[in-house]
């Protein structure tokens, strides 16, 4: 496993912070719509009982009037979502992209600095976290069933969610036909000390998600080490340079944030997907990657790439 000096810096800090008793594994069982609000004719609100979760989660789902049975696209957020709604709907043009779409746009709502993953452990700040269990096993016959699917999906995400989305994408690769991750960094041992600063950095336990670097679940997490599954898969990254693009001459509350925080993390990223794309490319595994000589990591590009994805997404999966 990679190391960076970040990482045992954040590593020492974290050993402090051991959470609560180790909780086995959600397991999948009945999992049911309590409540769908359909918010639009083409946009629910939909509420599960999820066992592995522990809770009611929300997603919602962007979907056709009509038609016949249709795949799905997984669309993760990032480290900070929408508690109300994805901010795929309230920052970016998701929703009257995909309008007339044959698909289901599947967002789920909330999981702060969750990974998307099954944590190890209850963290006393961001709480119970199956998330894993929930996306692969839980939610994909519900959606089907509920809005005309087919079986296909595919997954992508931004930042957090695209790493997510190429995690989960590796280690449960007969669920899905194509993956993209916006500005992500699918290299778990690469990121480490990224990741483990961006949990601890909203209040969580790193040590809770996967046990302490060098933990064998660390690797059974890394895109990198498990890049063989991703053979056969429809791929898409895209990533900027940090350096300031044509966004950031928009006037927006965040412009400076854009710059001063998503230009130095935007261009960690770009040196992570030129280091993954190499990985795929010695193994012989294609991949359509976009790069931007500019761009921060914000919204506005997120926007950008993902209407430039969905011509390698869509055929993939038939929509």
């Amino acid at each position: 496993m990679r190391r960076t000096p970040v990482a045992v810096a954040v590593l020492t800090v974290a050993l402090a912070l051991v959470g609560p008793a180790v909780i086995g594994p959600a397991q999948a069982s009945a999992a049911q719509i309590e409540r769908v609000d359909n918010l639009t004719p083409t946009r629910a609100a939909v509420f599960i009982d999820s066992p592995a979760m522990g809770r009611t989660v929300q997603v919602q789902v962007l979907h056709p009037a009509g038609g016949g049975p249709r795949p799905a696209y997984y669309l993760l957020d990032g480290l900070d979502p929408g508690t109300s709604q994805s901010t795929w709907t309230n920052a970016t043009d998701a929703e009257r992209f995909f309008a007339g779409a044959n698909v289901n746009v599947v967002l789920p709502v909330g999981g702060e600095a969750s990974y998307y993953t099954d944590w190890q452990r209850d963290d006393p700040k961001l709480g119970h976290y199956g998330w894993e269990t929930f996306l692969t096993e839980e939610l994909p016959p519900l959606i089907d069933t509920r809005f005309n699917g087919n079986g296909v999906n595919a997954i992508g995400g931004l930042s957090m969610g695209g790493n997510a989305a190429f995690i989960l994408a590796a280690r449960n690769p007969w669920l899905y036909r194509a993956v993209a991750g916006y500005s992500a960094c699918p290299d778990t041992g690469l990121a480490m000390g990224a990741v483990m600063f961006s949990i601890a950095n909203r209040g969580g336990n790193p040590i809770n998600m996967w046990g302490p670097p060098g933990s064998p679940a660390w690797a059974e997490h890394d895109p990198a080490l498990l890049a063989e599954r991703l053979r056969g898969k429809t791929i898409y990254l895209s990533s900027g340079t940090g350096i300031p693009g044509p966004h950031e001459t928009e006037i927006k509350p965040q412009l400076a944030e854009n710059i001063f925080l998503g230009g130095p993390v935007e261009f960690g990223v770009n040196a992570c997907v030129v280091s993954f794309e190499q990985r795929l490319r010695g193994l012989g595994i294609p991949a359509r990657v976009d790069y931007s000589a500019t761009g921060t990591h914000s919204w506005s590009y997120w926007q950008d790439t993902l209407h430039a994805s969905w011509s390698t997404i869509a055929p993939a999966i038939g929509a």
